[in-house]
């Protein structure tokens, strides 16, 4: 099974856009506002990933899955994080849980977080198996209405 890697500097980056897009496509049409992915770039995820961190999954020789992971005063917030089609199903996204977890550990940090579309319930029930739970709502500027759900997960000591 393919190792759990942060990548920083040189990298396909464009690869892992692909990867994003493609992974995140069944939104379309579904999430309104529409995917902030819409605006991103190659050279901004090579910005986030040194900024920050990005971790990813290469299996067969191919890009598995990633996740963007972010510092905050109490948790590791967790983004971005796809799974390719042909790798879904077999535990990719809990073995990038599971490495953003012992990474908060390691920082101190008493919390996972991330924040899911309120349309997507499929990835509220995805989220909740691996231990997170709904802790707030939240709405994009100019909504009137609930358009994203915040959820933690309390890190393992």
């Amino acid at each position: 099974m393919g190792e759990v890697k942060r990548i920083a500097g040189a990298y396909d980056w464009a690869a892992l856009l692909r990867l994003l897009q493609n992974s995140f496509a069944y939104m379309e049409g579904r999430i309104d506002p529409p995917s902030s992915l819409h605006a991103m770039s190659a050279q901004d995820i090579a910005e986030f990933a040194d900024a920050h961190a990005v971790v990813v999954i290469e299996e067969e020789g191919a890009l598995a899955a990633c996740v963007f992971l972010r510092d905050k005063p109490d948790a590791l917030y967790l983004g971005k994080l796809a799974v390719s089609d042909a790798f879904r199903r077999r535990g990719f996204a809990r073995r990038l849980v599971d490495f953003a977890e012992a990474l908060a550990r390691e920082k101190g940090r008493t919390h996972l977080e991330l924040q899911t579309r309120i349309e997507l319930t499929e990835n509220h029930a995805a989220f909740a198996k691996m231990g997170f739970v709904k802790t707030s709502e939240g709405r994009h500027p100019g909504f009137d209405r609930v358009t994203e759900i915040t959820m933690r997960k309390a890190v393992s000591r």
